[in-house]
């Protein structure tokens, strides 16, 4: 149901009518959904109180409504939340409900910035940013940053514990469950706000973010990570001022930490190590970052999504380390020739892909891994013929040929004598016919 449109003089008083109005639409819709798993946290019960807006009376100062608009934006992120979970506290809210909050939640931000834009221009601009360059959703949620963050951080933290505490005493004294809402509401703030602007915001952001991470709940570190990832990719090594090394330890600690968050946690590693480092590529933390990651590789190779995650998100870790991943070469090749004879397709071609960057960056220099790589390679090309992504594989292969040509010439055509009269390699052996190394 679309959402009338508010006149460009909106005042106080017709802006918390609005509100009241529109929490009453959302109320209405969560009174039709199905009912919450039982749980000692109830988010009917969270988001009911939220938007139950007491009314300020017709002279409401602009903090009163602030405070109202706040308290509607924190049921609206729990409500948004969940398009993006799983777990058994949002799951159970439908795609209907979400896409009402979110409709509701850009008809409220524009209430609030044409009731009250000069207050809000001036904010922004205390923080060094251009309101003319912000849609309304951007300076609402800005503008609420500052009040939401150190509230969202203290609930998350409410239910952490120190190296000498039991978790189970912690959940008993505060349920996880208010740490979990608490991190799904801080990764869908986070998450409003883009290039270029966030680059300005670290400070807000950072704390939060490195709280959840510092949790003891997958589910609540993951969504601090996945919010730390989003500003990651955003803003430049200058913008995060003296965050990186905290930023990257927390990294290292989360790389081991559980298994449902392998997966994001090399992602933001990746991020932001390439991003603050890649101007020292003798920089400890790819040594650091990289042990950690191997070693947990190392620990479980045969694990398809622990392996898959590695292969698909490490490229800007080795894009920004250069050289200093031949001092990986006995650690990471052994696990590479293990992977490329996967049963699945998709580890292959992360393999090959990974493998082509490895080569590129380092001309596969000093290393016994030459004469190897010959033989798995051909090995793999055998292989294919019987994979659904036998040609995309195969075109993987040459490539890597191709490289391996220009890089050591003379190690690949001693290693490429004792396949050169393979019959099962013909088609590969043809496309070598122009090149030396078939001479």
């Amino acid at each position: 149901m679309a959402t009338a449109a508010i006149d460009s003089s909106t005042s106080p008083y017709l802006l918390v009518r609005r509100l009241v109005e529109l929490s009453g639409r959302i109320q209405s819709s969560l009174s039709k959904a199905p009912p919450e798993p039982s749980s000692p946290v109830s988010v009917k019960s969270m988001i009911t109180s939220l938007l139950s807006l007491p009314d300020p009376g017709g002279s409401a100062s602009r903090h009163q409504i602030l405070s109202l608009v706040k308290h509607f934006t924190l049921a609206v992120s729990i409500l948004v939340s969940s398009r993006s979970s799983e777990h058994n506290l949002l799951n159970w809210i439908p795609q209907n409900l979400a896409d009402v909050a979110g409709t509701c939640f850009s008809d409220v931000a524009m209430a609030y910035v044409q009731c009250f834009g000069n207050e809000n221009s001036k904010k922004l601009g205390e923080l060094g940013l251009d309101s003319i360059t912000l849609g309304n959703a951007e300076r609402l949620t800005i503008e609420l940053w500052m009040e939401v963050f150190p509230e969202l951080k203290d609930q998350i933290k409410e239910s952490s514990i120190d190296k000498e505490d039991d978790i189970t005493a912690a959940s008993a004294a505060v349920p996880v469950g208010y740490a979990v809402v608490a991190a799904y509401q801080f990764r869908w703030f986070a998450t409003q706000v883009d290039y270029p602007c966030i680059g300005k915001l670290c400070k807000l952001v950072i704390p939060c973010g490195l709280t959840a991470l510092d949790h003891w709940s997958p589910e609540v570190k993951r969504q601090g990570v996945i919010s730390l990832t989003h500003l990651g990719k955003r803003v430049t090594a200058a913008e995060l001022g003296f965050y990186p090394d905290a930023i990257l330890d927390a990294c290292c600690h989360n790389l081991v930490a559980a298994d449902e968050i392998w997966d994001t946690v090399v992602e933001m590693s990746a991020v932001f190590v390439s991003s603050t480092q890649q101007n020292n590529p003798r920089s400890p933390w790819f040594e650091k970052l990289l042990n950690e990651m191997l070693s947990h590789l190392e620990r479980q190779p045969r694990n398809k999504e622990r392996r898959c995650a590695w292969l698909k998100f490490i490229e800007p870790l080795l894009n920004a380390a250069g050289l200093v991943v031949l001092a990986h070469f006995r650690r990471i090749f052994p696990l590479l020739f293990l992977w490329m004879h996967a049963d699945d397709d998709e580890t292959v071609l992360l393999v090959l892909e990974r493998t082509y960057t490895i080569l590129r960056l380092t001309w596969i220099r000093n290393t016994p891994f030459v004469g190897r790589l010959v033989d798995e390679l051909v090995a793999l090309y055998k292989e294919a013929a019987l994979r659904i992504g036998r040609e995309e594989i195969r075109s993987h292969i040459l490539k890597l040929f191709v490289l391996l040509q220009q890089s050591r010439g003379s190690q690949l055509e001693a290693s490429w004598n004792k396949h050169r009269t393979d019959p099962d390699i013909s088609d590969l052996i043809s496309s070598f016919s122009d090149m030396s190394i078939t001479a």
